[in-house]
């Protein structure tokens, strides 16, 4: 993949050195021939100010002039037409290094039927919504035949409305949302009501030695959260020895970082999405991220595996060949791998847990099962197995099933 994109940067910093050297090419040619003219236009004026006519040396200079531009439009139009070649160059190149045709690993039928169809259009309506576009959510429930009691707008629309504020650095829609749910927020522990107040009191620390008195009387706001965040709260109040020399140059200027804006509105996408209900991060988007990163191998596996004639180790549609590392942030549950097995667990293939306290897969219990040279025998008693990792031997109706 980087080879890929490095092979495309090529052709791209090709294409754009050349159009910055035809750029200042044309511009100073065209810079000349005015000048030229500028100055023909200017002696024919001067030899011709009573009517004369035209004598044959600036009949002739002029059709030397002529002859000039006619040359200098000919060559900037094949420059262009050269850097046009250059285009398509860069075109040919995104088409021999990147895959257009995703076909030969998808999975037939994925998105066939009316569940999986009704489950993608709530994924997008979700996403719409999250994105504060509300009209085109509304439009898709209507041509889609979903629900329209599955979504409420109105939440997703006083979450946007708050987030462009803080946007805007207007902090008292996102205090009057959170004097709403405090008793909520308290039991998720969150900070961002602590958060709201730092940073509206930092706000009125930017007025100056003006607003001492003011900043003075909104610190009494900082009350409920000496406890929690004492260092913090000490912090505000030693800026405020700074305040008439200008916090700027004091050993408190930290506190005007224009960071503190990204990252308030952070903690309020998290905490409200956690008070809602609902994942930080779009589903839509978390799927699209996933695919971006899995793409590139799976494309690169196909295609080794077409050269190499071995299509029959992609043959599982519930598992990939290979294992593709999507980052922590792309992990949300447990995944188990078999250790007798070495394959990941499934619905089809779940875990169970033995009674010593080893979980293998459900296969790998019941391939131990019938491995068993006891397990013929018509007395149930004697149908045991043995655990491959310790001594203890159990009945196969006793393990367990496990749940991620």
């Amino acid at each position: 993949m980087e080879s890929s994109i490095a092979a495309v940067d090529r052709e791209v910093d090709r294409i754009l050195s050349k159009f910055n050297y035809i750029d200042k090419h044309t511009a100073n040619s065209l810079q000349e021939l005015l000048t030229h003219v500028e100055g023909i236009k200017i002696e024919l004026r001067q030899c011709c100010q009573d009517g004369d006519q035209l004598s044959l040396s600036h009949i002739a200079i002029l059709n030397q002039c002529i002859t000039r531009v006619k040359e200098a439009v000919a060559r900037l139009s094949l420059e262009h037409k050269e850097l046009h070649g250059g285009v398509s160059k860069v075109g040919k190149a995104i088409d021999k290094n990147f895959v257009s045709d995703f076909n030969s690993i998808c999975i037939e039928g994925a998105f066939d039927g009316d569940d999986n169809k009704r489950e993608i259009n709530q994924v997008i309506c979700e996403h719409f919504l999250r994105q504060g576009m509300l009209d085109l959510a509304e439009s898709l429930v209507m041509e889609s035949g979903l629900e329209s009691g599955i979504y409420q707008k109105e939440p997703f629309l006083e979450l946007h409305y708050i987030l462009e504020a803080l946007k805007a650095h207007n902090l008292w829609p996102a205090l009057k949302w959170v004097d709403e749910y405090r008793e909520q927020l308290k039991c998720q522990n969150s900070s961002l009501e602590f958060k709201l107040h730092r940073l509206f009191f930092i706000d009125i620390l930017r007025n100056g030695f003006e607003s001492q008195m003011e900043a003075i009387a909104y610190a009494k706001n900082f009350a409920p959260f000496a406890a929690a965040h004492t260092k913090d709260i000490q912090v505000l109040m030693g800026s405020l020895l700074y305040l008439r020399q200008g916090i700027q140059d004091s050993p408190y200027a930290h506190i005007f970082n224009p960071i503190a804006w990204t990252e308030i509105a952070d903690t309020f996408i998290h905490d409200s999405c956690t008070l809602l209900g609902l994942s930080v991060d779009s589903p839509l988007s978390i799927v699209v991220k996933a695919g971006c990163a899995a793409l590139p191998p799976l494309l690169t596996l196909k295609q080794m595996m077409q050269q190499r004639q071995c299509s029959s180790v992609w043959s599982a549609k519930d598992e990939l060949p290979v294992e593709i590392d999507l980052g922590r942030e792309c992990r949300f549950h447990s995944v188990f791998a078999c250790p007798i097995l070495r394959q990941q667990s499934s619905e089809g293939n779940p875990p169970v847990r033995l009674i010593c306290g080893h979980v293998i897969s459900r296969d790998a219990l019941n391939k131990l099962t019938t491995s068993n040279k006891w397990a013929i025998l018509p007395n149930p008693i004697i149908h045991k197995l043995k655990c491959p990792y310790c001594p203890v031997e159990q009945a196969p109706s006793e393990a367990t099933l496990i749940h991620f």
